[in-house]
């Protein structure tokens, strides 16, 4: 039996129900900021083999909480298992992110792609959920992810990282039923990804929607938000006598948040970008908020990180509904003592929200 959650002030969060204080988590908390982790992963001597290694994933997953009073641990792995699981043959290039050898650049190479046996193909994930909660212990949850379809397309059509994403908007524009059915595979598959993290395990679930706001609006609804919402309605929503939470982080969402709250989700994500005071007028009480601290304010002295906390608790303002975050991935090349000033600052003030 797993053993019953001893901090689940995350979670509640989330539903919008009453907390203490706020939770806070961090977007890549696991990660190159730290230098255990960088030790670990030299010894596995690339980023897939330590994906694929339950063991070292699930210590880089557990380093962060060992130094911070997190609320949540997130599962270590790649948004981009889904596709290699397809055969597209995921690599990484040293300095240039991830790439792809057999990258979908023809309507033949995308309408013969098939959902794969996910249970097979990432059994390595699920192992890695399973290892992770039990060393949690019930300490705190556990969330899983995955990218949104149109994220994780990109990738797959443009062969790697991008720029320009001249290739996918290019089938958006001139092929647009073409790029529904890669959303739709993509959408399937990552539904029955996320429902085999949750058997294992994951207690909330989070999909990062990294480019689809790059999209003009009418397109991101289409094949954006669309697939991410027929995702959330494959989605398993409760275990174990309790609800699923599922975040949508949609970078530079702005006032597409309104859209995205009527998906079903339970939170949405907001990058630094809109503030939020501003994403509360835009959701009103369909869901609870997450972020959203600038990342490179971890960059600035103790002082300013305290004084950026404060500025973000006050732009939320009182009431249920607000997870603590950053408004995208800390990046590799903060200190991770200026990570603590900022977990000890929501900590020491949030409270003040919550009377």
């Amino acid at each position: 039996m797993m053993s019953e959650l001893k901090n689940d002030v995350m979670l509640r969060a989330l539903m919008r129900q009453p907390v203490s204080r706020t939770p806070v988590w961090i977007m890549r908390q696991a990660g190159r900021y730290l230098p255990e982790y960088r030790d670990v992963r030299a010894e596995a001597g690339n980023f897939m083999n330590l994906c694929r290694n339950p063991e070292l994933a699930c210590e880089v997953t557990m380093q962060p909480l060992r130094r911070f009073k997190l609320d949540a641990a997130i599962l270590f792995s790649d948004i981009l298992t889904i596709p290699d699981a397809m055969g597209l043959g995921l690599y990484f290039e040293s300095g240039e992110g991830p790439k792809f050898k057999n990258p979908v650049q023809s309507a033949n190479a995308i309408r013969s792609l098939r959902v794969p046996d996910v249970e097979k193909k990432l059994s390595y994930v699920f192992d890695a959920v399973r290892t992770v909660r039990r060393e949690l212990n019930g300490e705190v949850p556990l969330i899983g992810f995955a990218g949104s379809p149109f994220t994780v397309g990109t990738y797959m059509v443009e062969g790697g990282s991008s720029r320009e994403f001249s290739k996918i908007k290019g089938l958006a524009a001139e092929a647009p039923d073409v790029l529904d059915h890669l959303m739709d595979i993509v959408a399937e598959t990552t539904a029955e990804y996320l429902n085999a993290q949750i058997e294992a395990g994951a207690q909330a679930i989070q999909i990062f929607d990294t480019w689809g706001a790059t999209l003009e609006p009418d397109d991101f609804r289409r094949f954006s938000m669309a697939s991410m919402q027929k995702i959330i309605d494959g989605l398993t929503r409760e275990k174990d006598g309790r609800r699923i939470p599922v975040i949508l982080f949609t970078k530079g969402a702005g006032p597409l948040l309104s859209d995205l709250a009527d998906t079903g989700c339970d939170a949405l994500g907001v990058d630094w970008t809109t503030d939020l005071s501003t994403a509360r007028e835009y959701v009103g009480d369909k869901v609870a908020l997450q972020g959203n601290l600038d990342p490179a304010m971890l960059r600035e002295s103790p002082e300013a990180i305290r004084q950026g906390v404060a500025d973000t608790l006050a732009s939320y303002g009182e009431g249920p509904g607000h997870v603590f975050n950053l408004g995208h991935g800390i990046t590799p090349d903060i200190d991770p003592d200026r990570l603590g000033v900022l977990v000890d600052a929501v900590h020491e003030l949030s409270p003040d929200f919550h009377q």
